[in-house]
């Protein structure tokens, strides 16, 4: 029995310690994002993209997907698309990439929306064939696919924000943009916070605790009458 104990907590011990690895490898909120050079497609035209030609002119939103013709991506990139003039007003890249080829990117932005293409997209779509890109941002699933992932990346190259989602579970361009407009405020202001739901133009907090408590005043006690 000593022995059976023994070996279960050894094991428990080698799994946390690989879950620690696991967490310690993933990328990290104010570190900068892994660099990394590709090809891109951007208006049916094969072209070089290198992460790091952004920094010091824009924001960039990095945004992994599983694959063309996935279900749930055509939904997302042509949501992202749709809404690329309040993203350019707030001097922001996007970038969408997933392990498919060039070649494979070319053929979904050549199909119109009705067949489940890309056509008329706003912004390039990156190519990580050899899956090298999508290893080191931590993010291949088992089955060679991406994880679909968002990245928010300032103007200095530092991750300020990203998510993992399912991959059969959309991702809302409205929160993505709520978001982008609260790293910009707060970046801009610093000692500011941005509250739960907060929105351009309403109230803030302070990063300060004892500055914070004329919000949670006027906030709840006005909900109390």
């Amino acid at each position: 029995e000593k022995t059976l104990f023994f070996l279960f907590k050894t094991r428990a011990f080698f799994k946390k310690k690989r879950w620690f690895c696991f967490m310690v490898n993933l990328p990290q909120i104010g570190k900068l994002a892994p660099n990394f050079l590709t090809i891109g497609v951007y208006k049916k035209r094969l072209g070089k993209i290198r992460l790091s030609d952004y920094r010091g002119k824009k924001y960039v939103i990095l945004v992994f997907y599983p694959a063309n013709f996935t279900p749930v991506s055509p939904t997302e990139l042509i949501a992202l698309s749709d809404q690329i003039s309040a993203f350019r007003k707030l001097s922001t890249q996007i970038l969408a990439i997933s392990i498919d080829s060039p070649f494979s990117h070319l053929h979904s932005l050549l199909l119109d929306r009705e067949e489940g293409g890309l056509a008329n997209l706003n912004y390039p779509l990156l190519s990580d064939l050899p899956q090298t890109i999508t290893n080191e941002y931590k993010l291949l699933t088992p089955d060679g696919l991406a994880f679909p992932a968002l990245f928010i990346i300032d103007k200095e190259g530092i991750i300020q924000y990203y998510t993992v989602n399912n991959l059969l579970c959309g991702r809302s361009v409205n929160e993505l943009l709520r978001i982008l407009k609260s790293i910009q405020y707060i970046k801009q202001n610093p000692g500011h916070a941005c509250p739960v739901d907060w929105q351009y133009g309403d109230k803030i907090l302070y990063s300060h605790p004892l500055k914070s408590q004329f919000y949670f005043k006027d906030l709840y006690l006005s909900k109390k009458s």
